[in-house]
């Protein structure tokens, strides 16, 4: 019989091994595999209302204004901030572009006394007398009425929403939040997209941005400023660019602005 030659056997043996520890060599689990990064929800837009607070607890918080020439690019800081007042309760995980909670603190229902926290778009904005404003808005504006309401009762059809009552088929709602108030303070405002479009009844309702009773005065979960302030928001936003409320407190801030590629908002913003 033929002998292999030594050297030729321990080839063979080595090939052999390798193959197998190839074949056999267990996948990793998925957990420790790479996956992609969530889309950030900042995606698309140009312009960023940032407002930020000490803790989901705090009922005082600055807003500044951010703008970028494109999706992609730095954001760059607009004017100075502002104080600003927020729900008597603080802040609480909103339903938004965000999606939900993301991380420790509470999740906002309706009449917790809390504003949301998170990335939201903006709805319609409002005035008393459009007419009055700084410049044309480039937001599509409500005019106030004393028909004028946005509807908290969580079973109507026109939960969270703003409408004049004399322009719906019925009235399903008890107690709405009149629009036309004597204290003016909707006199200036805009409809944060909190809980729509897609609707969940008791998530919260009739989140705005609005003027301010007094400086320092809390509201039951919208984010409340002066007169100038608000008025500049309004003058500055522009629907064509997608602006975005984003409302954190800074521990969370820090946390959640570099994932969604934005690290310089956490840097500028969150002081």
């Amino acid at each position: 019989m033929r002998r292999i030659p030594l050297a030729a056997f321990c080839l063979v043996a080595l090939t052999l091994a390798a193959t197998a520890c190839r074949t056999t060599t267990p996948a990793r689990p998925d957990s420790l595999t790479a996956r992609p990064a969530a889309a950030s929800p900042l995606a698309g837009s140009q312009q960023l209302v940032l407002v930020v607070s000490g803790g989901f607890d705090d009922n005082q918080a600055r807003l500044r204004r951010f703008e970028r020439p494109g999706p992609g690019a730095p954001w760059r800081p607009v004017g100075d901030d502002v104080a600003v007042t927020l729900g008597k309760n603080g802040m609480a995980w909103g339903r938004g572009l965000h999606g939900t909670t993301l991380g420790d603190g509470p999740a906002k229902v309706e009449g917790d006394g809390r504003s949301p926290a998170g990335v939201f778009a903006f709805g319609t904005a409002f005035a008393y007398q459009p007419e009055d404003l700084w410049k044309p808005a480039k937001m599509p504006v409500h005019r106030v009425t004393n028909q004028t309401v946005c509807v908290e009762t969580a079973n109507s059809a026109w939960y969270n929403r703003i409408v004049d009552e004399n322009t719906v088929p019925a009235v399903d709602w008890t107690s709405p939040d009149r629009m036309l108030r004597p204290d003016g303070l909707y006199r200036y405002g805009l409809m944060v997209e909190h809980n729509a479009p897609d609707t969940r009844p008791g998530g919260g309702s009739c989140i705005f941005l609005h003027l301010w009773r007094r400086p320092g005065a809390p509201t039951v979960g919208c984010t409340a400023m002066n007169e100038p302030a608000m008025l500049a928001v309004l003058a500055w936003m522009d629907a064509s660019k997608k602006p975005l409320l984003m409302q954190l407190p800074r521990a969370e801030l820090a946390r959640l602005a570099p994932a969604w590629g934005a690290s310089e908002l956490a840097e500028q913003g969150g002081k």
